[in-house]
């Protein structure tokens, strides 16, 4: 009976250890590196535009969320993945690769930053600036490059509407 018992404590001693492991290496993601010059980074999406994905049957560019690509980037882990995605976005940065398959971007906006986030209840609020009225022109350009923002902050599972500020951002 002892031999049991011995052997039943030693399983338990065991399991808690494993799970103490695991509990105890799980927090280096969200506090930060365990070393200096260790830097966490995770996988964001980045929307763009491709147009040869986003015609109708007579080949006329529809304008639409269909254009969208995500494209994966490394960012560094941080409080404000959100605003550091869409910020990432604005840089309009595509490898050549990226441009030969027909992906674009009207981004980088001479002027236009991100100047604030804000979550509530799942509603994201965006705050830009745009000093040089940047952000406006056709339906189309102006649908897109909302899509682009839109689609990129949705990708966080807290954010379920995106509204933009000022309000005429994004006019045609």
């Amino acid at each position: 009976m002892k031999l049991k018992t011995f052997i039943l404590l030693l399983v338990i001693v065991i399991a808690a250890t494993a799970i103490a492991n695991v509990i105890i290496k799980r927090p280096v993601c969200i506090f930060g590196p365990e070393e200096e010059n260790e830097t966490i980074t995770r996988t964001v999406k980045l929307y763009y535009y491709n147009q040869e994905l986003d015609k109708d049957e007579s080949g006329n560019i529809s304008c639409s969320r269909a254009g969208l690509v995500p494209l994966e980037r490394e960012i560094v882990w941080s409080k404000t993945p959100i605003q550091d995605a869409i910020n990432l976005l604005l840089k309009g940065e595509l490898t050549e690769a990226e441009r030969a398959g027909g992906i674009t971007t009207e981004y980088p906006l001479e002027g236009v930053s991100l100047k604030g986030t804000s979550l509530n209840e799942g509603v994201l609020t965006l705050e830009f600036n745009d000093p040089n009225n940047r952000t406006g022109g056709g339906s189309c350009r102006v649908g897109i490059l909302w899509f682009q923002i839109e689609a990129t902050a949705r990708q966080f599972s807290e954010v379920e509407q995106v509204k933009f500020i000022p309000e005429e951002l994004f006019q045609p």
